[in-house]
This record gives C-alpha cells, structure tokens and sequence, in this order.
C-alpha cells in the first residue's frame, strides 16, 4: 500500500512539473501590463516605455504602459500586489518605491514580502536645477543665497521619501539651510511650475532637466554622482563644493509576490539582453544614466543595502508623509 501511494505521489509530481514547464513555455501568450506609478513625461516613464517596447519585441507580446499615479507611487504598486502572480502585471518604479512606505504610519505595502525582484534596470545621478532667473550659477552660490534668506528658498520634490527628496535633505543639511517643501505628483508638473517661476529648484534624475537646460528653460548647477558624467563632463558634482556627497535614483521592474521562478528569471534574462544591446545602451547613458544589468540576486541585494541607507537618512531627518 505504501508502495502504491509513493508511486502515485510521483507520479503526480512529475505531472505538475510538465504542467508548470508547459505552462512557463506558453507564457506570455497574451499581452504584458506594465504599470508605472507616475505620470507620463517625467524620467521614469521615459525610461519605462522604452523597456517595453524592448521587452516586447523580445518576447513576442505588447507590453502596455498603463500609468497610474497617486499616493506617491503607492496606488498603483498596491495593484501589482495585488495581481496574480501570473507574469502578466508588472511594475516599473524607481527608488521611491521602496523608500515611500517607511514615510508612512501605515504602508500600503510591503516591498520584501509582496513583491518579486526581477531587474535593476538603471541608476540615474540627480540634477540640481534652478530656475534660471536666480542670481547664482553654482552650488556655492545657491547654498550662500539659501543662508542669506532662511526658508526664501522654495524646494519641489516629485513625492515624499523619493531620491529627489532625500538629496534635497542631504543638501541642506550640508549647507545649513532653511527651505520650503513643495511636493508634487511626479517630475513632469515640478519642472513646469520651476521653468514658470513658481519654485526655485528642483532635484531630480539628469535625464529630465536635459532638454530644459538645452533649451535654456532653467540652469543646472551640479550633479550627485561620485564623478562628471562622460555625456555631459562640464557639469561640476555636488562633492566637489560638499566633500562626500553622492547620491542616485534608480529604476528596477517587480512582479508581484509569487511569481514562478522560471518567469521571473526569464524576465531578469530579457531585461539585461535590452539593456546591452539596441535603443538603450545607445541613448540612455548619453543621457547621463547607468545601466546595471545583473542577476534577480545582485538586485535584491542592491535593493536591501540601498533601504537602509535611506531609512536612516529618513529617520534623522524626520521625514514623514503629509
């Protein structure tokens, strides 16, 4: 008897595993959602639509950018939790998905245990831009106005606890300023209302100051990275006025909590192949962003190391969403 209930055992074993193997060949058999928690124009959905389109030509299925900004990033990452873990909802964000909810009294989720790790796609160096009326060129300069009129200075920020966000407090910890907060609901409204006079600065990925600055829309003092960017060796870093200062956004895509191993290492797979061969690798880093391609396990490591750094800085700074 015994004998007989080991054998069926493996026998239904083996048959869930051709059922799982089947079922990871036929995917994707129909279109992929990729939902970006911002609006369009900014960074993100800029970077975003061209994976898609990659992936999508890769895979042999539409990749559709469905954009659902709200609650800083959170309403539409709650719906990737939310879906079945079936390799046909995605998540494309940046840093702020992961720093936003230790902003919050109670997280609309939790990044570890409801969500898949698939890619970390790009880190992107932040821009300091301001409106180019201000009568200063350089960080010095900005720091030395924002002592000289305490709390004059006006400071957007794309959504509470994002990269642009905790750089801004970095800033003003090392200049010892006092500046107001303006938040908005993503990249693409900050940058109006700072070309239009109604905020001062702005810090946010290079990427979206570029065409301002070319256009002579507003004035890029410095960027965050350790280094001058190759695409653009003619603006200064910010460590170089602030000795160690250095900080990044960055983008990775997630599938929700459960998804097969074999989707989401075929998903890493297709991910790096964009990111190393085509469109992207040509564009992006003239734009001042760094590719990353690297496996499910560099990301979820990079991913832990990066969420305690920024819940510090969070934690000292008492950063808190309104």
């Amino acid at each position: 008897m015994q004998r007989q209930q080991f054998i069926r055992g493996m026998a239904a074993a083996a048959l869930a595993c051709v059922a799982g193997t089947a079922s990871a060949q036929a995917w994707p058999a129909k279109p992929i959602t990729m939902i970006i928690p911002f609006p369009p124009g900014g960074t993100l959905d800029v970077v975003g639509r061209m994976l898609a389109q990659k992936l999508g030509q890769q895979l042999g299925q539409t990749v559709i950018v469905d954009n659902r900004p709200g609650g800083a990033g959170t309403l539409g990452a709650g719906m990737v939790a939310r879906a079945p873990a079936d390799g046909y909802t995605l998540l494309f964000t940046a840093s702020t998905f992961t720093t936003t909810p230790m902003t919050q009294k109670t997280p609309v989720y939790d990044v570890v245990k409801d969500f898949t790790p698939l890619a970390l796609v790009a880190k992107a160096p932040l821009a300091v831009s301001v409106n180019k009326h201000l009568p200063f060129n350089d960080i010095k300069g900005l720091l030395a106005y924002g002592k000289q009129n305490p709390g004059k200075l006006t400071f957007a920020i794309g959504s509470t606890g994002s990269a642009g966000h905790l750089s801004t407090e970095l800033l003003r910890r090392a200049g010892q300023m006092e500046y107001l907060i303006v938040p908005y609901k993503g990249s693409a409204p900050a940058y109006q209302d700072l070309i239009g006079g109604q905020i001062d600065a702005f810090i946010d990925p290079i990427l979206g100051s570029v065409p301002f600055a070319k256009a002579g829309q507003l004035k890029v003092l410095a960027v965050t990275s350790k280094n001058r960017l190759a695409s653009q060796p003619e603006l200064p870093t910010v460590g170089e006025t602030v000795p160690g200062y250095e900080f990044y956004s960055w983008y990775g895509l997630w599938g929700p909590a459960g998804l097969p191993k074999d989707m989401a290492t075929r998903l890493n797979a297709e991910v790096n192949k964009a990111l190393t061969a085509g469109e992207m690798p040509e564009r992006l880093p003239a734009q001042g962003l760094l590719l990353t391609p690297g496996s499910i396990e560099d990301f979820a490591h990079f991913q832990h190391e990066d969420m305690l750094l920024s819940q510090r800085i969070i934690t000292e700074g008492k950063i808190r969403a309104e």
